[in-house]
């Protein structure tokens, strides 16, 4: 039942990521719109399920492995991607989440070994009430901040492009210029929105691993590979966050940090566990 909730998950969010490629490379349509939402509806629910048989069937919360995490973190993103567009009605949040999510599930599924996708008995450090509590958190952190920085490539694109074509001055090109400038301008302030939640969730989720950390190992800070980079990933957003905040950045230059954001947070949360060294290597790559 777990196993083919996730592989119709797979199915439909490579369908879905058709449908909104489809809907934004020609005219948009409202039919589209509305079947790409039932999907992700129904990709969250499916994956909503395979969680909570597995946290039923094993006794505990399923986010004790890499395979359990990047489950989460498809959920994470679809979860989030529905309140976005319910908020803009917009298909190019789907168009840019959708990928994102396909790539997590099918890493997942495709590519790591059975023996990581079986549960087991939690380690002694990982039976505490924290583990829930921590790294949901900072799962969510990091679905949050990853489909900000998308959004934030997103408008670096869209700007770029604007820029090339920015050498006709006739009065018919200037309301289509000046829809465009709106638009990059609802994206930018979409992506500042959802970077401003994602930032105090990373904030509360390290400093409940630091919690924890003292109470399993005996230390609130180690300078583990995980820790560190959840801290360049802390300052990079603080950057991002006081640049828009003081207007000493505006348009393209915080974009462009919090582009470099997207990836020191895919650095985070998968880079240093390809070492299989620190702390947190608990059924990762050992």
């Amino acid at each position: 039942m777990e196993n083919n909730c996730i592989n119709i998950s797979f199915a439909l969010l490579l369908v879905n990521l058709m449908i909104y490629w489809i809907n934004i490379a020609l005219k948009r349509s409202k039919t589209l719109y509305k079947l790409g939402t039932m999907i992700t509806v129904s990709i969250n629910l499916l994956l909503s399920t395979s969680l909570i048989l597995r946290w039923i069937f094993n006794g505990y919360f399923p986010l004790s492995n890499l395979y359990e995490s990047l489950i989460f973190l498809t959920w994470g993103l679809t979860f989030l991607q529905l309140i976005l567009e319910k908020q803009n009605k917009s298909p190019l949040i789907g168009s840019i989440t959708t990928p994102i999510g396909l790539f997590t599930i099918a890493f997942a599924s495709l590519s790591l070994p059975e023996n990581m996708k079986e549960a087991s008995p939690l380690v002694p450090a990982l039976r505490s009430n924290w583990l829930m509590m921590h790294v949901s958190i900072m799962m969510i952190s990091y679905a949050t901040l990853i489909l900000g920085s998308l959004l934030s490539i997103l408008f670096l694109v869209l700007y770029n492009i604007r820029n090339r074509k920015k050498t006709n001055t006739q009065s018919n090109n200037v309301t289509q210029q000046l829809i465009r400038i709106t638009l990059l301008q609802s994206i930018d302030n979409l992506s500042y929105r959802t970077i401003g939640l994602g930032f105090p969730l990373l904030t509360i989720g390290i400093i409940a691993g630091a919690v924890w950390a003292n109470e399993a190992w005996g230390s609130y800070w180690s300078w583990d590979p995980k820790e560190t980079w959840a801290l360049i990933t802390w300052l990079v957003f603080a950057a991002y966050l006081h640049s828009r905040l003081n207007k000493a950045w505006e348009g393209e230059k915080p974009a462009i940090l919090a582009s470099v954001g997207f990836v020191v947070v895919w650095i985070c949360y998968l880079g240093v566990n390809f070492l299989g060294q620190g702390l947190h290597s608990y059924g990762w790559f050992l």
